[in-house]
């Protein structure tokens, strides 16, 4: 499978904790689609302190994994929401 477009898309999307509404990742998204994953070297700013947990509410969002050879995050069904 191919590697995802380093340069990515310009659009920018915020990521936000479904449950407490914290800002949790400034994210470069490709397509219309539903947030599923999120390729670690497109995060422009992270306000997490660990990996896959809120620092607000302390409730686990996603999953590390590695994608098509790549580190990133699968996000957990209802935990996330973007605009």
């Amino acid at each position: 499978m191919a590697k995802p477009n380093k340069k990515g898309p310009t659009k920018t999307v915020d990521i936000f904790c479904a449950s407490c509404n914290f800002l949790l990742f400034k994210y470069r998204k490709g397509g219309k689609g539903a947030l599923v994953k999120s390729f670690k070297e497109r995060i422009n700013q992270d306000y997490t302190l660990e990996s896959c947990i809120c620092p607000k509410c302390q409730k686990p969002f996603a999953r590390e994994a590695l994608i098509r050879g790549l580190p990133a995050y699968k996000f957990i069904g209802g935990k996330v929401w973007f605009k």
